[in-house]
C-alpha cells in the first residue's frame, strides 16, 4: 500500500514557475514508477510526466516537454515536478501517481495509487 500526498500548488502568473512535490509512504517507494497527471475543468485527466524507479528514465507529454522536469529522491520518498514558463493552459489539478509495474507511463489506468491532487492556476 502506498499513500501519496501532493503539495506546492498555487496561483502564479504566466511565465512563472512552480515546484510540485509528492511525498509517499511505504517501504517500496523505490520499486514504483512515478507519474504526474493533470485534469482541467471539463476535461479528461491527461499525462504530464513520469519516471522509472530510479529516475534515470523520464517521459513527458509534448505540451510540457522542455518546460517541466520530473525528479525523484528515493531516500526521501519524494517525487517532484518543476514547472517553468507556465501558461494559462497549464491550469489544472495535478495528481501524483505510483505504478508498481512500470512500462505504460502515459496511461492513467496503469497506476495503482493516486494522491488527492493539488491545484495549479496560471493567470494570463
Amino acid at each position: 500500500q502506498v499513500q501519496l500526498v501532493e503539495s506546492g500548488g498555487g496561483l502564479v502568473q504566466a511565465g512563472g514557475s512552480l515546484r510540485l512535490s509528492c511525498a509517499a509512504s511505504g517501504r517500496l517507494f523505490a520499486s514504483y514508477a512515478m507519474g504526474w497527471f493533470r485534469q482541467a475543468p471539463g476535461k479528461e485527466r491527461e499525462f504530464v510526466a513520469a519516471c522509472n524507479w530510479s529516475g534515470g528514465r523520464t517521459y513527458y507529454a509534448d505540451s510540457v516537454s522542455g518546460r517541466f522536469t520530473i525528479s525523484r529522491d528515493n531516500d526521501r520518498n519524494t517525487v517532484d515536478l518543476q514547472m517553468n514558463s507556465l501558461k494559462p493552459e497549464d491550469t489544472a489539478v495535478y495528481y501524483c501517481a505510483a505504478d508498481l509495474h512500470g512500462g505504460s507511463y502515459g496511461y492513467s489506468s496503469a497506476y495503482e495509487y493516486w494522491g488527492q491532487g493539488t491545484q495549479v492556476t496560471v493567470s494570463s
